[in-house]
Formats: C-alpha cells, sequence, structure tokens
C-alpha cells in the first residue's frame, strides 16, 4: 500500500492546499465534487478563485490566520460537515486542509467522560 492510498477513495471529499491557496492534492470524492469547476484538473491552480466574496474574503484570512474553520451546510438535500484546518509540515505551516463529509440530518451526540 502505497503511504496515503486509502485517501483516493475515502468516501469524504479532502483537498489540500498550500499556505498561498495553491491546490495540491484532491481525492476521487473531492473531484467529483469539483467535477463542475475541473475537478482533478483544479490541482495545480489557486483555491481562492473558487469563491466569490465574501468567501474568498473569510477564506483569505483564515490562511493568513492559520485557525480552523467548522461549520455545517446543506445543498441539493444533503447535510456536510466542512472542517478546514491548516496543516504542517516538520513544525512549519503549510496550508490547509478540507474536510467535507456527508452526515445524517439527525446526529447522535455523546458525552463521554
Amino acid at each position: 500500500m502505497n503511504d496515503h492510498e486509502w485517501i483516493k477513495e475515502f468516501p469524504a471529499a479532502i483537498t489540500v492546499c498550500d499556505q498561498e491557496g495553491i491546490i495540491l492534492e484532491m481525492n476521487d470524492k473531492a473531484a467529483k465534487t469539483f467535477e463542475m469547476d475541473g475537478g482533478y484538473k483544479l490541482v495545480g491552480s489557486n483555491m481562492l478563485d473558487c469563491h466569490p466574496d465574501p468567501a474568498r474574503e473569510k477564506t483569505e484570512r483564515l490562511l493568513a490566520a492559520k485557525t480552523k474553520n467548522v461549520y455545517t451546510i446543506e445543498k441539493n438535500g444533503v447535510k456536510k460537515m466542512i472542517y478546514q484546518s491548516p496543516w504542517y509540515k516538520d513544525g512549519r505551516y503549510a496550508g490547509f486542509v478540507e474536510l467535507s463529509l456527508e452526515i445524517p440530518f439527525e446526529l447522535p451526540h455523546f458525552i463521554r467522560s
């Protein structure tokens, strides 16, 4: 198994960009999600160009501040959790990872001690 072979067909969209917003990698689910925008052809382009204002401005602030952003959305009858977080290489800020996971509308919540 390659180092990250499991990511390719993982059932959540995974997109990785560098600190400037250049898309470095995406898995099959992310390519399918962004198929109308180019899918895998987006690798090498700036993801900021895919965001209209005010989303673009918010994304620029996240990249600069190096802070995570977590929220849920509903689109076309599908609810998703979006998790955007900085990633690091050798302890240095390297960019952002975005995970987009489809979640049920009614989601169990457990409190564990």
